[in-house]
């Protein structure tokens, strides 16, 4: 069983939730290719095995998605210091070895209790999922994409996505916080879907301008000119890292630098 097919069969066993949950992270960037008004690219999307799905604590999910995997063949595992711990779930036989799902939800308001105490998890359906800062960006106006028999779907299996600007900004506004290995492949991750959907930054600016933009906090509005510029702005050490990433390919940190600062300030006006 390889990466897509693993997924796929975790797609399968969601699939009573699927029209509550947004697949996220890595895999959302691999899936952007699925979308039509993506354009073909001469290289493949890295990989990733960690497989996050996102959810509102809004959403009621009725019935037990714990159950519904262990069914499936996926082995709970439970980590993290935090009462509840957060629970992952990776294939216990024949999966991709490190091929793991874990469950998110926003972290809102100050994220502690009265007495001071971290809210860093929900518990709902038999999972635990873990709260993070601007999640809930991922989570407005999704997309569809469609698994098919190339990736190894019985039949087509239809899965929400993050809008890519969406994806974008989120991936800037966490920038900061992220370890260094971590922001190269993100500014990766914002390159490769830049020049995805390249043909289609009219339409993208769109999005942002009437539907995306006034959803934000104030705050993240503010912060996020800034964040652009000290990200693209100029040449950094996290560039050159991601610009070393891929295996298939040859990119050059500075074009890569300057394109990103051009669509953003194009897409994001």
């Amino acid at each position: 069983m390889n990466d897509q097919q693993a997924f796929t069969k975790l797609v399968e066993a969601l699939s009573p939730w699927r029209p509550q949950l947004v697949f996220v992270g890595g895999w959302a960037y691999r899936l952007y290719r699925l979308h039509p008004n993506a354009q073909a690219l001469p290289y493949q999307p890295v990989a990733t095995l960690d497989a996050d799905v996102a959810f509102s604590e809004r959403e009621r999910l009725d019935g037990s998605i714990k159950a519904r995997l262990i069914e499936a063949g996926f082995e709970q595992q439970l980590t993290g210091n935090h009462q509840p711990p957060v629970s992952k779930y990776s294939l216990s036989e024949d999966g991709p070895a490190g091929f793991y799902a874990e469950f998110l939800t926003p972290l809102t308001g100050s994220g502690l209790t009265r007495d001071g105490v971290p809210i860093a998890t929900l518990r709902m359906a038999g999972i635990t999922a873990q709260r993070l800062r601007y999640l809930e960006l991922l989570l407005r106006l999704p997309w569809r994409v469609t698994l098919g028999v190339s990736w190894g779907a019985g039949s087509p299996q239809e899965l929400r996505i993050p809008n890519p600007v969406s994806f974008i900004v989120q991936k800037l506004l966490i920038h900061d916080g992220r370890p260094r290995a971590k922001q190269a492949h993100d500014l990766l991750y914002i390159h490769d879907t830049l020049e995805l959907f390249a043909e289609k930054l009219d339409d993208l600016a769109v999005l942002w301008r009437n539907d995306l933009r006034e959803t934000l906090h104030a705050k993240w509005l503010d912060d996020l000119p800034r964040t652009r510029e000290r990200v693209f702005g100029n040449l950094t050490d996290a560039l050159r890292d991601a610009a070393q990433i891929p295996q298939d390919r040859e990119l050059d940190p500075e074009r890569m630098r300057a394109m990103c600062f051009a669509a953003l300030r194009e897409m994001l006006a």
